[in-house]
């Protein structure tokens, strides 16, 4: 059995003679900082790729910011849709309060791909060898930011009684389990099963299938929607559209759309064979 510390990393107050902040008492939440460690470790990933490629570095971070800004408005505006009835109950401020969790995946890239596909589009650089290029630190930054659930106690999954149960406070619990205290620590599962994507993509087929741009995305979207469909099952807060769960929907669709497009992208790009 293990639980959560809490959602608070540090806090500190603000010393009095400093101007306009002086007492200001911050706190500064593991998910935030998560969040920006994800970002930093993609990045630099990312950059060291695009070397590698013969790509200029430079380019891609500047439109792998663009990214970034378009995935963090995505995830939270596709999260508050498809939670609308809660937010139109509070403050209107709390619709922005990301810190408090709330980031859906398939928003941010809905949200990254577009705002850092204009980028591109406008810089008339290769979107596809782009979009594989950062395709590996994806799956690394969900597995780090998953932990964001475990700190703010949420993304879990119905009770449980297995080992590696999860301690969930009664403020946090559904009302239907308020009785129950031992969770599936669903975050952890997904954690690790996006390790394990990123693994594959780094190690086992980066280089293997980089002569088809798009592929490496393509596999990235299939593996992933595979391991989101089964932990979205176990789920106690899953977005909903009318009965569907709607992660399970999408990643339907990716399973779908990874299976008709990655065979088409390697054929259309097959592997050079050298001469004896």
């Amino acid at each position: 059995m293990f639980h959560s510390p809490g959602p608070i990393a540090f806090s500190f107050t603000v010393p009095a003679e400093i101007p306009f902040l002086g007492g200001l008492h911050l706190a500064i939440r593991w998910y935030g900082v998560l969040i920006a460690s994800a970002m930093a470790l993609g990045l630099w990933l990312a950059a060291r790729e695009a070397a590698r490629r013969g790509e200029r570095p430079d380019e891609l971070l500047k439109a792998s910011e663009f990214a970034l800004v378009g995935a963090l408005v995505g995830a939270r505006l596709y999260y508050v849709v498809f939670n609308l009835d809660y937010y139109r109950s509070q403050p209107w401020w709390r619709t922005f309060a990301v810190w408090e969790g709330g980031l859906a995946i398939h928003g941010g890239l809905l949200g990254g791909i577009l705002v850092g596909g204009l980028y591109v589009w406008s810089r008339a650089l290769p979107f596809w060898t782009y979009l594989d290029i950062v395709t590996p630190a994806l799956p690394l930054g969900q597995a780090i930011g998953r932990w964001g659930n475990f700190f703010n106690e949420e993304a879990f999954g119905g009770p449980t009684d297995l080992p590696w149960k999860l301690f969930i406070s009664q403020l946090h619990r559904p009302p239907e389990y308020v009785d129950a205290q031992f969770f599936h620590p669903t975050f952890l599962y997904e954690s690790l099963w996006d390790l394990g994507v990123f693994l594959l993509l780094w190690f086992g087929l980066r280089r293997r299938i980089e002569r088809a741009p798009s592929a490496l995305f393509l596999a990235y979207l299939g593996l992933y929607s595979i391991g989101r469909f089964w932990v979205e099952g176990l789920r106690t807060d899953s977005l909903m559209l009318g009965p569907l769960r709607i992660a399970q929907v999408v990643s339907v669709l990716g399973v779908v759309l990874a299976a008709v497009g990655l065979p088409l992208v390697l054929r259309r790009h097959p592997a050079r064979v050298e001469a004896p």
